[in-house]
C-alpha cells in the first residue's frame, strides 16, 4: 500500500535532477501511486520543494535555507558519495532521513584506477607522443603488475572492487580502514597506525578516502618520503587527503615516480597550476566516476529505499549519520 500524506494525496516526490525519460518512466511505473516532479536544477525545482517530503538530489544545491522552506520534508536521496556541501547540521536537527548512492561508484572508478595503473606500466603517454611524433621507439622500457603490491586507503565498495581486479592482475592487495572488519579482495588489512610501516612496500597507493575531520592533510612528507622512488600515488577519492603544496614539492622533488590526480582541493583546477606542467603528475578532471550506469544504478538504490520508506522500515541501503558526515 502506497504511503500517503497527511493530506491524503500521493506521497510527493521532488527531484532536481532529470534523468532519461526512459528512466523516469521506469521510476514511476515502479511507484505509480507517488507524484513524481524531476526538475533540471534546484532554480527550477525550489518551488515544488516546500510540497516535497522526498527530495533527491546530487547534494550540491541543498542549503540550510532550503531545508528551512522545506517544512514537509522527511527524507534527502542524495545522488552522490560527497556530503561535504550537505546541511547536515540542519537536516540532524529536523530529524531529516538521508540516504546516498554510495558503491555507485565502485564499478567505473576500480577500472578507471587499473586503467591509470597500466597505462603507467606500459608508458601509454610516452607511447601516445611517439605516434603522433612518428617516432617507432621499441626500447621503451615497460613494467607489469603482476608481484607489485597496491595498498588501498579505504576499502568500502570502491577500495574493495579496486582489489577485485587488482588481484585478476596478479597484484597483492592491502586496505587500511577504522574498523578492521575483513573485507573482500583485500589480501591484508591495517590500522591507519600501521600507514608508516607499509608505505616502503607499496608500488601503488591508491586513496578513495571521503573528506572528514580525519582525512583531511592525512598524508604528510614524511610519509611520501617512506615510500618507494618507484612508487605511484593515484588519488580518486578527495583532493585534500594530501595538502597541494606538500604534494607539489613531493613531485618537484621526484620523491615517487608519478602522481595519477583526479581530484583537486579547489576545483576545477586553475590555468597556470603547476600541477598542469609537471611531467611525473598526470590530472584529470574528477572523471573516474562517470559512466552511463551512474544513474540507473543510483535509482536502483532509491527504489529499494523507497520500498522501505512506504513500508516504514528499516532496511535502507546507505543510510547517513548525520552527525558523523557519513
Amino acid at each position: 500500500m502506497m504511503k500517503k500524506t497527511k493530506e491524503g494525496t500521493g506521497l510527493k516526490i521532488v527531484s532536481s535532477l532529470q534523468p532519461e525519460k526512459d528512466l523516469q518512466d521506469k521510476i514511476k511505473n515502479t511507484f505509480p501511486d507517488a507524484a513524481f516532479e524531476f526538475y533540471e536544477s534546484m532554480e527550477q525545482a525550489e518551488g515544488a520543494l516546500s510540497q516535497a517530503e522526498v527530495f533527491i538530489t546530487y547534494g550540491e544545491d541543498l542549503t540550510a535555507a532550503h531545508i528551512e522552506s522545506a517544512k514537509k520534508l522527511k527524507w534527502i536521496m542524495v545522488m552522490s558519495a560527497g556530503l561535504e556541501l550537505m546541511p547536515l547540521k540542519e537536516c540532524e536537527e529536523r530529524g531529516i532521513l538521508i540516504t546516498n548512492a554510495r558503491g555507485v561508484h565502485s564499478i567505473p572508478m576500480a577500472e578507471f584506477a587499473l586503467g591509470m595503473m597500466l597505462m603507467h606500466e606500459k608508458k601509454a603517454k610516452k607511447l601516445i607522443v611517439n605516434e603522433e611524433n612518428e617516432v617507432w621507439d621499441r626500447n621503451i622500457q615497460m613494467g607489469e603488475l603482476r608481484g607489485k603490491t597496491m595498498l588501498i586507503l579505504g576499502t568500502g565498495a570502491i577500495g574493495s572492487e579496486i582489489a577485485r581486479l587488482g588481484k585478476a592482475f596478479g597484484l597483492k592487495t592491502w586496505g587500511i580502514n577504522r574498523s578492521g572488519s575483513p573485507v573482500p579482495h583485500i589480501d591484508s588489512l591495517f590500522s591507519l597506525e600501521e600507514l608508516d610501516i607499509l608505505l616502503p612496500e607499496a608500488d601503488f597507493l591508491i586513496s578513495v578516502l571521503p573528506s572528514t575531520g580525519e582525512t583531511r592533510h592525512l598524508l604528510r612528507m614524511e610519509h611520501f618520503r617512506r615510500m618507494k622512488n618507484s612508487a605511484v600515488f593515484i588519488n580518486l577519492g578527495r583532493g585534500d587527503v594530501a595538502g597541494e603544496e606538500i604534494l607539489l614539492d613531493v613531485m618537484q622533488k621526484r620523491l615517487i615516480s608519478h602522481a595519477y590526480l583526479d581530484v583537486f582541493e579547489t576545483e576545477p583546477l586553475e590555468k597556470g597550476h603547476p600541477f598542469w606542467k609537471l611531467d611525473n603528475i598526470t590530472v584529470t578532471p574528477h572523471l573516474s566516476s562517470r559512466s552511463a550506469m551512474y544513474l540507473p544504478r543510483s535509482f536502483e538504490i532509491f527504489a529499494h529505499n523507497l520500498h522501505t520508506y512506504i513500508q516504514s522500515g528499516n532496511d535502507y541501503v546507505n543510510k547517513i549519520d548525520p552527525g558523523k558526515g557519513y
